[in-house]
């Protein structure tokens, strides 16, 4: 029996979910389908930015395989000419179809999404996506701003619309067209939102009145974080509503009434991306097909909200590395809704909704660099075989394990809480699970470039290991000519202990032993 695939892919969506736990949003739509799904609550991108993560996820290989650690090179001519999944998909008689930020646009996909080869007909892009940074935003003067913190009033907004929404409507008339067919299809919908500006709807504003927002729980910079470690939000400063405050670089800090501000409107960037979920998955209720497509919610990434005194991604700090990850699978996570019946009812942000909790909860370390394998099996599709150490040649193979081994066992897992060892002879992991990030830097202070490296100035390589204990990483020479890193040449190095440090602020490193801990990063 086919399945159907809908790949709901979000701009820097950290885990702030209700079925992650977060207990100030509202997002009733994403939990609903978090309450039919198994859901990892460890899963991690393998670089905080949006091209070199989508890339990765979307061939199956990692950053040092795509050689693509910024926006500028295309995978195909610059590394090697690895399929990607929704191509894998298409090769398999789906009809692959991307809307929205699926692939990063630009050179990264050849200008095209990576159209003709990853889909089967031009990839859809929003009209009104030109004037996102445009200056939409009024403030109090009345005038016009680019700002960073940007509710609208979206009757005033031009075409009258946003793109966020007009891609949910393109893909619900895409959902509609393909239920006459009877061809199975693989449906890619990338949303904006949170991704800055924080641009959306004003009414979602009223979920959350400013005295309910918090800080971050550690504003500052740690004392033992290492220069090299720290990204300075050159993006968020170019905003105008931050270069007014003229706050100082590279360390801030912005002012904790801003800082505020920007929470809040995170949050309701946020609700607003969930109603358009909860638009598009009732939607697949209303085609008759929720009980036919497998349904994956992940971001690239996720988004420093004032830890660390650090804004946006670019770190290797799991605020910026940790994303949702979830999938609906009919008949596997879930049993059956019976014929009419309705799995993903539209739940309205604005009232009062019950919690609803994940279906099954795996804590697995988890990472993106998984999708491809694991898409691969739940569909049913021959799994791509695990990639040679050298794989540039190898057009298709994967570097991330499918994750799908994990979904039986995810609910007696969260009972028992046993550590990870032999659940059976045949599936012995004994070494412990690990994800693993990193990012590039020019230097070892923060500057200008800090954040988005072009490849020809990247000299360090950090490296991050994230295990259930701690989360380990090492800033290393590297030599973008011949894409070498050179472990022998370390520049500063990050040590957190999960268990009393969850929020990675005293760094160890310097005080600690930690030889066994490279080997498992050069490995």
């Amino acid at each position: 029996d086919d399945m159907n695939v809908l790949l709901i892919v979000v701009d820097d969506l950290r885990p702030v979910l209700g079925c992650y736990g977060d207990k100030l949003v509202k997002s009733p739509n994403i939990d609903q389908l978090a309450s039919q799904s198994i859901v990892f609550s460890n899963a991690y991108a393998q670089q905080a930015v949006c091209a070199p993560s989508r890339v990765s996820f979307l061939t199956g290989r990692r950053p040092d395989t795509t050689r693509l650690y910024d926006f500028y090179s295309y995978w195909r001519v610059h590394a090697g000419n690895y399929s990607t999944v929704p191509q894998y998909f298409k090769e398999n008689g789906y009809v692959t179809m991307s809307v929205g930020k699926v692939f990063h646009p630009g050179v990264s996909s050849n200008y095209s999404d990576d159209y003709p080869y990853s889909w089967s007909i031009p990839p859809f892009h929003p009209s009104t996506e030109k004037y996102e940074n445009d200056k939409t935003c009024r403030g109090k003067d009345g005038r016009l701003y680019a700002n960073l913190v940007c509710p609208v009033d979206v009757t005033e907004m031009p075409g009258g619309t946003l793109p966020d929404i007009q891609s949910t409507e393109e893909a619900i008339r895409l959902l509609n067209v393909m239920k006459t067919k009877k061809q199975k299809f693989f449906l890619a919908v990338g949303y904006h939102k949170p991704h800055i500006p924080l641009r959306y709807p004003q009414e979602f504003l009223k979920l959350y009145p400013l005295e309910s927002i918090t800080l971050a729980p550690d504003p500052s910079v740690p004392e033992k974080l290492p220069p090299v470690a720290y990204n300075p939000w050159m993006d968020i400063r170019q905003r105008d509503d931050v270069k007014a405050l003229n706050v100082s670089f590279p360390y801030g800090p912005l002012p904790d009434d801003f800082q505020r501000l920007i929470r809040q409107s995170y949050y309701a960037a946020v609700s607003y991306l969930d109603a358009q979920v909860g638009l598009l998955l009732n939607a697949l209720d209303d085609v008759g097909l929720s009980n036919s497509t497998i349904v994956v919610f992940t971001a690239d990434h996720g988004w420093s909200l004032g830890e660390h005194g650090e804004w946006a991604k670019y770190s290797n700090f799991d605020v910026a590395t940790q994303v949702p990850l979830m999938f609906y699978v009919p008949g596997m996570t879930t049993f059956s809704a019976s014929q009419g019946e309705r799995v993903f009812p539209y739940l309205d942000p604005f009232s009062h909704i019950l919690g609803l909790v994940p279906q099954g909860q795996s804590k697995k370390m988890v990472e993106l660099v998984s999708l491809f394998s694991t898409l691969a099996e739940l569909a049913g599709l021959q799994v791509p075989p695990v990639c040679p150490d050298t794989s540039f040649h190898v057009a298709l193979c994967t570097e991330g394990a499918s994750i799908a081994r994990y979904f039986k066992s995810s609910e007696q897992k969260v009972q028992n809480k046993k550590k990870d060892g032999c659940d059976d002879v045949n599936r012995c992991y004994n070494e412990e699970h690990a994800a693993f990030s990193q990012y590039p830097r020019p230097a070892d202070t923060p500057q200008w470039n800090s954040d988005k490296p072009k490849l020809k100035d990247i000299r360090i390589m950090g490296y991050s290991m994230r295990t259930v204990d701690y989360r380990y990483t090492v800033w290393v020479r590297f030599n973008p000519e011949n894409f070498s890193a050179d472990f022998e040449d370390v520049y500063a190095g990050e040590l957190y202990m999960m268990g009393t440090d969850p929020n990675q602020d005293n760094n160890i490193y310097n005080n600690t032993l930690h030889g066994h801990l490279l080997k498992k990063i050069v490995g």
